[in-house]
């Protein structure tokens, strides 16, 4: 592509292994950037990387360890010079009744959406703010509005909506721009695994038919590279899904109205159960977890 913002500078994609993070991260590699991926699966970043036509680098690590998070920037550093593009996208999802879930893998995906997501922010905010760079947080349309069978990834998610807004307020003094991306139903092996479980896929058919629609991961890509080179405060995907920042205050009542009549009729009249980690991600973080890799 023709020179742009991004041309030979470097950007930090964290959960680049696969999906959105893979498709992003090749979308501001397209637009010239130097990309270093970030992420859990070694064989998965080292691919993506390799498919990059600029330089990349591939680092292995758990973004909720710190002191981890530390040797993994300081070797972009090292190895792309300082980040002036840092995006938070890792994420994990599981599903199910929270009164039958288990709390510790409840509280993994908060670990690693949220907490891992501030652990990101804290460990390349020099970085930023030397650069006077953008940090762009990954979101969801869960964020907008809450569903049932999915109480921990719309905690997370809600939670990483309120910190980027946080954050935000904290730097714009320093030159810092915080982006805030709310996607909805993107084409990944977490979402596909997803539409395995009767229930979940029954609650996003009874969704309006043009926020239940779900899009191409490099559609999706696209639209978030564009917000990274004009630093933009909030990106949409689609962009019309902005329209529901007016109206989420009403969105809980009419979810619950739903639900309480759809609930029981849902994975085929037997009791709903849990999904386990959804998609290649989630399970290679749970076997991370429990070191097996």
């Amino acid at each position: 592509m023709p020179s742009g913002p991004l041309q030979d500078r470097t950007a930090v994609v964290t959960g680049a292994a696969r999906g959105l993070g893979a498709a992003l991260a090749r979308e501001l590699a397209r637009r010239g950037a130097r990309v270093a991926l970030l992420g859990h699966e070694r064989a998965g970043l080292a691919a993506v990387a390799d498919s990059l036509a600029t330089g990349a680098l591939a680092v292995e690590v758990d973004v909720t360890d710190p002191t981890a998070l530390e040797e993994a920037a300081a070797e972009v550093r090292a190895r792309l010079g300082r980040p002036s593009v840092v995006v938070a996208n890792a994420g994990i999802a599981q599903g199910g009744p929270f009164a039958t879930s288990d709390p510790a893998s409840w509280r993994r995906v908060i670990d690693v959406n949220l907490t891992g997501s501030a652990h990101t922010a804290r460990v390349f905010l020099p970085d930023l703010v030397a650069t006077r760079g953008y940090f762009l947080q990954v979101a969801s349309l869960a964020a907008l509005g809450a569903t049932p069978m999915m109480s921990a990834y719309c905690a997370s998610k809600a939670g990483v909506e309120a910190f980027a807004h946080a954050l935000r307020a904290e730097v714009a003094h320093q030159g810092v721009a915080v982006g805030i991306a709310y996607p909805g139903w993107a084409d990944t092996d977490m979402i596909r695994d997803a539409e395995r479980f009767a229930a979940l896929r029954a609650l996003r058919l009874r969704m309006p038919s043009p926020i239940r629609a779900i899009h191409p991961a490099d559609a999706v890509a696209a639209r978030l590279a564009r917000a990274v080179e004009r630093r933009r405060t909030a990106v949409y995907v689609p962009s019309w899904l902005r329209w529901v920042q007016a109206v989420r205050a009403a969105l809980p009542p009419v979810v619950l109205r739903v639900t309480r009549r759809e609930l029981p009729r849902l994975d085929a009249g037997q009791p709903l159960r849990a999904t386990g980690p959804l998609g290649a991600g989630g399970r290679s973080d749970a076997a991370a977890e429990r070191g097996e890799g």
